[in-house]
Protein backbone atom coordinates (compact mmCIF):
# COMPACT_ATOMS: atom_id res chain seq x y z
CA UNK A 1 0.00 0.00 0.00
CA UNK A 2 1.26 3.24 -0.81
CA UNK A 3 0.61 7.00 -0.09
CA UNK A 4 1.98 10.28 -0.61
CA UNK A 5 5.71 10.61 1.27
CA UNK A 6 5.18 13.76 2.80
CA UNK A 7 3.79 16.99 3.07
CA UNK A 8 4.46 18.39 -0.27
CA UNK A 9 3.72 15.08 -1.43
CA UNK A 10 0.57 14.97 0.04
CA UNK A 11 -0.67 18.65 -1.17
CA UNK A 12 0.21 17.67 -4.61
CA UNK A 13 -1.90 14.36 -4.81
CA UNK A 14 -5.08 16.39 -3.40
CA UNK A 15 -4.48 18.71 -5.94
CA UNK A 16 -4.38 15.87 -8.54
CA UNK A 17 -7.76 13.80 -7.38
CA UNK A 18 -10.13 13.35 -10.13
CA UNK A 19 -13.55 14.74 -9.67
CA UNK A 20 -14.95 10.84 -9.17
CA UNK A 21 -12.62 10.10 -6.65
CA UNK A 22 -13.97 13.29 -4.55
CA UNK A 23 -17.30 12.63 -4.82
CA UNK A 24 -16.89 9.12 -3.88
CA UNK A 25 -14.80 9.62 -1.10
CA UNK A 26 -17.50 12.59 0.24
CA UNK A 27 -20.17 10.12 0.23
CA UNK A 28 -18.66 7.37 1.32
CA UNK A 29 -17.47 9.67 4.60
CA UNK A 30 -20.87 11.26 4.43
CA UNK A 31 -22.71 8.33 4.95
CA UNK A 32 -21.59 8.33 8.03
CA UNK A 33 -22.58 11.84 9.26
CA UNK A 34 -26.26 12.76 10.33
CA UNK A 35 -26.12 16.09 9.19
CA UNK A 36 -22.71 16.99 6.89
CA UNK A 37 -21.24 20.71 6.95
CA UNK A 38 -22.53 22.77 4.11
CA UNK A 39 -18.35 22.73 2.73
CA UNK A 40 -18.84 19.49 2.82
CA UNK A 41 -22.23 19.58 0.40
CA UNK A 42 -20.39 22.19 -1.89
CA UNK A 43 -17.36 20.46 -2.74
CA UNK A 44 -19.51 17.41 -3.61
CA UNK A 45 -21.08 19.61 -6.16
CA UNK A 46 -18.58 21.21 -7.27
CA UNK A 47 -14.99 18.88 -7.00
CA UNK A 48 -13.19 21.77 -8.51
CA UNK A 49 -13.07 23.24 -5.26
CA UNK A 50 -10.25 20.23 -4.22
CA UNK A 51 -8.05 22.89 -5.91
CA UNK A 52 -8.95 25.56 -2.59
CA UNK A 53 -8.89 22.92 -0.45
CA UNK A 54 -5.26 21.82 -0.97
CA UNK A 55 -3.80 25.37 -0.83
CA UNK A 56 -5.87 25.97 2.56
CA UNK A 57 -4.02 22.59 3.74
CA UNK A 58 -0.83 23.72 2.50
CA UNK A 59 -1.22 27.13 4.28
CA UNK A 60 -2.46 25.33 7.38
CA UNK A 61 0.57 22.82 7.26
CA UNK A 62 3.26 26.11 6.96
CA UNK A 63 1.79 27.70 9.70
CA UNK A 64 0.86 24.83 12.24
CA UNK A 65 2.96 21.98 11.15
CA UNK A 66 6.25 22.98 9.29
CA UNK A 67 7.91 24.51 12.42
CA UNK A 68 7.57 21.87 14.50
CA UNK A 69 8.00 19.33 11.75
CA UNK A 70 11.48 18.28 12.72
CA UNK A 71 10.47 17.10 16.24
CA UNK A 72 7.43 15.56 14.53
CA UNK A 73 10.05 13.21 12.84
CA UNK A 74 11.70 12.99 15.92
CA UNK A 75 8.76 11.12 17.89
CA UNK A 76 7.59 9.34 15.22
CA UNK A 77 11.01 7.65 14.08
CA UNK A 78 11.83 6.67 18.00
CA UNK A 79 8.47 5.30 18.02
CA UNK A 80 8.64 3.04 15.25
CA UNK A 81 12.12 1.88 16.87
CA UNK A 82 10.38 1.04 20.02
CA UNK A 83 7.52 -0.54 18.23
CA UNK A 84 9.57 -2.78 15.88
CA UNK A 85 11.75 -3.60 18.69
CA UNK A 86 8.66 -4.90 20.84
CA UNK A 87 7.63 -7.09 17.27
CA UNK A 88 11.12 -8.19 17.13
CA UNK A 89 11.53 -9.41 21.42
CA UNK A 90 8.05 -10.31 22.37
CA UNK A 91 5.90 -10.93 18.66
CA UNK A 92 3.21 -9.40 17.16
CA UNK A 93 0.93 -10.35 20.11
CA UNK A 94 2.73 -7.57 22.19
CA UNK A 95 2.63 -5.17 19.38
CA UNK A 96 -0.70 -4.85 19.49
CA UNK A 97 -1.55 -4.90 22.74
CA UNK A 98 0.55 -2.18 23.81
CA UNK A 99 -0.56 0.07 20.52
CA UNK A 100 -3.35 1.75 22.76
CA UNK A 101 -4.38 -0.01 25.44
CA UNK A 102 -6.70 2.29 26.79
CA UNK A 103 -8.88 1.78 22.96
CA UNK A 104 -7.39 -1.08 21.28
CA UNK A 105 -7.45 -4.75 22.73
CA UNK A 106 -6.16 -7.78 20.67
CA UNK A 107 -7.60 -11.17 21.56
CA UNK A 108 -6.52 -13.09 18.41
CA UNK A 109 -8.29 -12.88 15.77
CA UNK A 110 -10.16 -9.89 16.77
CA UNK A 111 -8.76 -5.75 17.45
CA UNK A 112 -11.72 -4.57 19.22
CA UNK A 113 -11.66 -0.50 18.72
CA UNK A 114 -13.45 2.10 20.85
CA UNK A 115 -13.73 5.40 18.98
CA UNK A 116 -14.14 8.77 19.99
CA UNK A 117 -17.82 8.28 20.00
CA UNK A 118 -18.29 6.06 21.95
CA UNK A 119 -18.67 3.17 19.33
CA UNK A 120 -17.30 -0.16 19.51
CA UNK A 121 -16.20 -2.20 16.95
CA UNK A 122 -14.34 -5.40 15.84
CA UNK A 123 -11.67 -5.72 13.27
CA UNK A 124 -10.92 -8.80 11.67
CA UNK A 125 -7.90 -9.48 10.10
CA UNK A 126 -8.24 -12.83 8.63
CA UNK A 127 -4.68 -13.02 7.42
CA UNK A 128 -4.98 -9.22 5.50
CA UNK A 129 -2.46 -7.51 7.76
CA UNK A 130 -2.82 -4.28 9.25
CA UNK A 131 -1.52 -0.65 8.45
CA UNK A 132 -0.46 1.17 11.32
CA UNK A 133 -0.04 4.77 11.32
CA UNK A 134 1.07 6.88 14.14
CA UNK A 135 -0.33 10.07 15.23
CA UNK A 136 1.22 13.17 16.98
CA UNK A 137 -1.76 15.39 17.64
CA UNK A 138 -3.14 14.55 20.93
CA UNK A 139 -5.61 12.22 19.18
CA UNK A 140 -5.51 9.46 21.93
CA UNK A 141 -8.90 7.95 20.15
CA UNK A 142 -8.17 5.34 17.06
CA UNK A 143 -9.77 6.52 13.51
CA UNK A 144 -9.53 2.93 11.60
CA UNK A 145 -11.13 1.28 8.19
CA UNK A 146 -11.50 -2.59 7.61
CA UNK A 147 -12.77 -2.37 4.32
CA UNK A 148 -14.02 -6.19 3.30
CA UNK A 149 -12.20 -5.43 -0.45
CA UNK A 150 -8.81 -3.97 0.78
CA UNK A 151 -5.80 -3.47 4.04
CA UNK A 152 -6.82 -2.28 7.38
CA UNK A 153 -5.60 0.34 8.78
CA UNK A 154 -5.69 2.31 12.28
CA UNK A 155 -4.08 5.08 13.91
CA UNK A 156 -2.26 5.05 17.24
CA UNK A 157 -0.74 7.62 19.50
CA UNK A 158 2.88 7.69 19.15
CA UNK A 159 4.60 6.99 23.15
CA UNK A 160 4.58 10.32 25.27
CA UNK A 161 8.31 10.96 25.57
CA UNK A 162 9.83 9.33 22.69
CA UNK A 163 12.35 10.60 20.76
CA UNK A 164 14.73 10.10 17.58
CA UNK A 165 15.81 6.66 16.71
CA UNK A 166 17.60 7.53 13.40
CA UNK A 167 20.15 4.87 12.04
CA UNK A 168 22.23 5.51 9.49
CA UNK A 169 22.22 2.54 7.24
CA UNK A 170 25.91 2.70 6.82
CA UNK A 171 26.85 1.29 10.20
CA UNK A 172 27.81 -2.45 11.03
CA UNK A 173 28.83 -4.25 13.93
CA UNK A 174 32.56 -3.64 12.71
CA UNK A 175 32.10 -0.01 12.90
CA UNK A 176 32.38 0.44 16.38
CA UNK A 177 35.34 -0.96 16.42
CA UNK A 178 37.32 1.64 14.23
CA UNK A 179 35.50 4.86 14.80
CA UNK A 180 36.54 7.80 11.86
CA UNK A 181 39.18 9.24 12.70
CA UNK A 182 37.64 13.17 12.04
CA UNK A 183 34.78 11.95 14.78
CA UNK A 184 37.49 10.42 17.59
CA UNK A 185 39.25 13.76 17.07
CA UNK A 186 36.17 15.75 17.63
CA UNK A 187 35.16 13.58 20.49
CA UNK A 188 37.60 11.37 21.65
CA UNK A 189 37.81 8.06 21.05
CA UNK A 190 35.36 6.63 24.03
CA UNK A 191 32.87 9.30 23.10
CA UNK A 192 32.65 8.55 19.68
CA UNK A 193 32.25 4.87 19.98
CA UNK A 194 29.47 5.15 22.54
CA UNK A 195 27.58 7.53 19.33
CA UNK A 196 28.54 4.96 17.23
CA UNK A 197 27.24 2.21 20.07
CA UNK A 198 23.86 4.15 20.30
CA UNK A 199 23.46 4.36 16.59
CA UNK A 200 24.09 0.87 15.80
CA UNK A 201 21.59 -0.36 18.87
CA UNK A 202 19.10 1.80 18.85
CA UNK A 203 17.18 1.95 22.38
CA UNK A 204 19.62 0.45 23.95
CA UNK A 205 19.87 1.01 27.86
CA UNK A 206 22.73 2.28 29.98
CA UNK A 207 23.60 -1.19 30.75
CA UNK A 208 23.67 -1.89 27.21
CA UNK A 209 25.26 0.56 26.41
CA UNK A 210 28.06 0.10 28.47
CA UNK A 211 28.39 -3.47 27.52
CA UNK A 212 28.68 -2.93 23.91
CA UNK A 213 31.10 -0.31 24.23
CA UNK A 214 32.75 -2.48 27.40
CA UNK A 215 33.31 0.69 29.72
CA UNK A 216 31.57 1.10 33.01
CA UNK A 217 28.31 2.18 33.64
CA UNK A 218 29.35 5.22 35.15
CA UNK A 219 31.44 6.04 32.05
CA UNK A 220 28.86 4.76 29.76
CA UNK A 221 26.06 7.23 31.80
CA UNK A 222 28.55 10.11 31.62
CA UNK A 223 29.14 9.69 27.83
CA UNK A 224 25.38 9.93 27.10
CA UNK A 225 24.85 12.95 29.49
CA UNK A 226 27.35 14.74 27.02
CA UNK A 227 26.10 13.82 24.11
CA UNK A 228 22.85 14.27 24.74
CA UNK A 229 23.41 17.88 25.84
CA UNK A 230 25.05 18.76 22.64
CA UNK A 231 21.87 17.53 20.52
CA UNK A 232 23.19 14.17 19.17
CA UNK A 233 21.67 11.98 20.97
CA UNK A 234 18.17 11.59 23.11
CA UNK A 235 16.66 10.08 26.19
CA UNK A 236 12.73 7.59 25.51
CA UNK A 237 11.47 6.42 28.99
CA UNK A 238 9.91 2.68 28.94
CA UNK A 239 8.54 2.23 31.88
CA UNK A 240 11.44 1.69 34.24
CA UNK A 241 13.96 1.74 31.49
CA UNK A 242 16.25 4.80 29.63
CA UNK A 243 16.77 4.29 26.35
CA UNK A 244 19.21 6.02 24.26
CA UNK A 245 18.96 6.98 20.87
CA UNK A 246 20.41 9.01 17.96
CA UNK A 247 18.67 12.74 16.66
CA UNK A 248 18.76 13.84 13.28
CA UNK A 249 21.94 15.84 14.05
CA UNK A 250 23.37 12.93 15.45
CA UNK A 251 22.60 10.65 12.23
CA UNK A 252 23.91 13.57 10.29
CA UNK A 253 27.38 13.50 11.77
CA UNK A 254 27.99 9.85 12.20
CA UNK A 255 27.04 9.73 8.21
CA UNK A 256 28.97 12.99 7.18
CA UNK A 257 32.25 10.92 9.07
CA UNK A 258 31.72 7.83 7.80
CA UNK A 259 31.40 9.31 4.60
CA UNK A 260 34.79 11.39 4.46
CA UNK A 261 36.62 8.67 5.93
CA UNK A 262 38.90 6.91 3.35
CA UNK A 263 38.24 3.49 2.64
CA UNK A 264 39.97 0.30 4.44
Amino acid sequence: MSGPEGPEESVEWLRSLPAHRVVRDLDQWASGQQDPPRTARRLRDDPSLVRHVAQAVQDAHQVFVAPYWPRIEQLTAADRAIRLQQLAEHGVERLLRELNPRYLTWASPVLHVTTASGRDDDVYLVGRGLVLIPTVFGAHYPAYDHPDDGQPWITFPIRDGAQSTVTPAAFTTGALADAPASLRTLLGRTRATVLLAIAEHTACTTSQLAAHTRISLASASEHATVLRNAGLTTLTRHGKLVRHSLTPAGSTLLNSSLAASPPH
